[in-house]
């Protein structure tokens, strides 16, 4: 009885993961949560003796593993286009990304002061995000807006444009970023990005050096 209890258990748990995946905006996420579920009904027909569920859950778990390999090793093009100040496509993306970009940024006044700077980040010539920064002091970048849309929020993205093209900003004189965030995906984020909490001017913040 035990045995039976745990094995449905099992598919239950197995059956949620499937349902989780499948709400999934990002790619990968989805093919994880799916990976995890397709182990689990694995092992629960095999376990069951329903040699089917068994045989096309595995199926499936290799054809997860397959397109994961593919997205991890992939060799993808990224680029950065700079945002101008009366830049049209810029309040479009704006506008369709609104409410999202509120869920991190809710203080994001859907504009570029005259001493911000923005960048549109490409990955295989398609805007996966933008990052829009104000000017806080001669070495430093306040960042307004740090924003993936949800097909590209790997870290890919983040990764490329705070390491790859620490130049840009470098060459402009600043050499620190600070922001500031309450949102806990948002943090877990920065924090994998390299930013760490520091006090100024009495206010904890994050902070990453360029």
């Amino acid at each position: 009885m035990t045995d039976i209890n745990w094995l449905e258990w099992l598919g239950y748990l197995a059956s949620v993961l499937i349902a989780i995946s499948l709400l999934m905006s990002s790619i990968v996420k989805l093919r994880l949560y799916n990976l995890v579920g397709s182990a689990l009904f694995t092992v629960y027909g095999f376990s069951i003796g329903a040699l089917p569920v068994g045989i096309i859950n595995l199926f499936i778990f290799f054809i997860n593993i397959y397109y994961l390999y593919k997205i991890y090793s992939e060799k993808e093009y990224f680029q950065i286009l700079e945002i101008g100040k009366d830049d049209k496509y810029l309040q479009h993306f704006l506008d369709y990304y609104e409410k999202d970009i509120r869920r991190f940024f809710p203080e994001f006044q859907k504009n570029i002061g005259e001493k911000s700077i923005g960048f549109y980040i490409l990955r295989n010539l398609l805007p996966a995000g933008i990052f829009i920064a104000s000017h806080y002091n001669a070495e430093t970048l306040w960042i307004d807006v740090d924003f993936a849309i949800p097909e590209y929020r790997d870290f890919k993205t983040g990764k490329y444009f705070f390491t790859e093209r620490r130049e840009v900003f470098l060459s402009k004189g600043y050499t620190k970023f600070y922001t500031h965030t309450i949102n806990p995906v948002h943090r877990k984020y920065l924090k994998k990005m390299g930013f760490t909490e520091s006090n100024v001017a009495d206010q904890v913040i994050l902070v990453k050096n360029i």
